[in-house]
């Protein structure tokens, strides 16, 4: 298959990056290789990628930092590589602005994927601008923003999707793995855990705000946002 898209692949272990850009050119992406999280920013503005493959642990400048800048500016999709099991990052990551993310080491097969369900996601036509109203709640899902009691909610991208869900199917019961597959695709392998951490963000500004229950724990299930 033949791609147009162009790739930052950002990565200080030129081991890494050398496999992942032979690879990737092999399926057809054109390719860029930073490695430090300076050259990163400077890549990113000379070469204009349509996806970049941003490692956490950089010189310089850290992928987290590199994001932060990134999307001061840009809503490129980012996906970012993390050490396996490191929890923290991967939410730090997501919180930060970024599409995705692969923890190392992974197959080239599952990066691939992952690459291509966000640039699916992203050729998406825009969304109706039609509000989704739900008892003190107000979404416009074009503008990305929400509204509790006629006041802003800043959430993380990931926050808004996950509630998204939610206010479009009150009283349905989502597993973690139903969760997953709304906001990130069928068949991403996130951490479960990760799910609980977003569930107790948006308690935090919304059940706890204003005192009263809008997510619900389904014991041995999951979650349902409750009328």
């Amino acid at each position: 298959m033949e791609n147009s898209e162009k790739v930052l692949i950002v990565e200080d272990d030129s081991g890494i990056s050398d496999f992942i850009n032979l690879e990737l050119k092999h399926e057809g992406f054109e390719t860029c290789i930073a490695e430090t999280g300076r050259q990163a920013l400077e890549k990113f503005e000379s070469f204009s990628p349509d996806l970049v493959l941003l490692d956490v642990m950089l010189p310089e400048l850290s992928g987290l930092e590199v994001l932060q800048r990134i999307r001061r500016k840009s809503k490129v999709p980012v996906i970012m590589v993390t050490a396996r099991g490191d929890t923290y990052d991967r939410i730090k990551g997501l919180d930060s602005g970024a599409d995705d993310y692969i923890p190392k080491p992974f197959e080239i097969e599952e990066l691939l994927a992952r690459m291509r369900a966000v640039l699916r996601r992203i050729s998406k036509p825009q969304e109706s601008s039609s509000t989704i109203k739900f008892r003190d709640l107000e979404m416009n899902p074009s503008e990305m923003s929400v509204s509790l009691r006629g006041e802003p909610l800043y959430l993380s991208k990931t926050e808004f999707f996950m509630l998204k869900k939610f206010m479009e199917n009150p009283e349905k019961v989502f597993s973690r793995d139903d969760l997953v597959d709304a906001i990130w695709g069928k068949g991403h392998f996130i951490d479960l855990n990760t799910i609980d951490v977003y569930i107790g963000y948006l308690r935090s500004k919304i059940d706890n705000k204003i005192k009263e229950e809008y997510i619900k724990t389904i014991r041995g299930v999951g979650y349902k946002m409750v009328i």
